[in-house]
């Protein structure tokens, strides 16, 4: 499903998304086409968008041609979906160490919807970190393991 959703090739257009995306969600899939859970996230992102098309831009970004962002962000799961809104980058807290991404697919069409909604009204009340809607077991578990500390 990845074919039917905008996709974001190089850093320059992975740019001019996060500075040009105003007053919406600039949500990011960070993936690979091929990968199972990939595609089980982009279907639910494809079927989404039109309904979330006043709230939300949604794009794909390979984890393998943009290594910049696969770096900056962290990227070691995937598929990741990273949330921006007037170029700042949004904060989830989901009962999970990471706050500053989501790791693996949704488990439903309405965990994504209520998730893109409690961002975009935070956002639109300044604030920079929010608190996740989706109910904690539908949440993948992960364990983050640091390098070299």
């Amino acid at each position: 499903m990845s074919y039917l959703l905008p996709r974001l090739t190089t850093k320059k257009e992975v740019d001019q998304a996060i500075r040009d995306t105003a007053e919406l969600v600039l949500v990011l899939r960070f993936g690979r086409e091929h990968d199972p859970v990939c595609q089980q996230l982009d279907d639910i992102l494809f079927k989404t968008s039109n309904l979330l098309s006043k709230m939300a831009a949604i794009y794909t970004v390979d984890v393998d041609s943009i290594l910049v962002y696969t770096q900056y962000f962290d990227i070691t799961l995937i598929p990741a979906t990273i949330f921006f809104f007037n170029g700042q980058h949004m904060k989830v807290d989901y009962d999970r160490p990471d706050h500053t991404k989501f790791i693996g697919s949704f488990r439903n069409k309405q965990d994504f919807i209520d998730l893109v909604e409690v961002i975009f009204r935070g956002a639109m009340r300044g604030k920079v970190m929010v608190r996740s809607p989706i109910d904690p077991r539908n949440v993948p578990k992960y364990e983050l393991l640091y390098k070299d500390i």
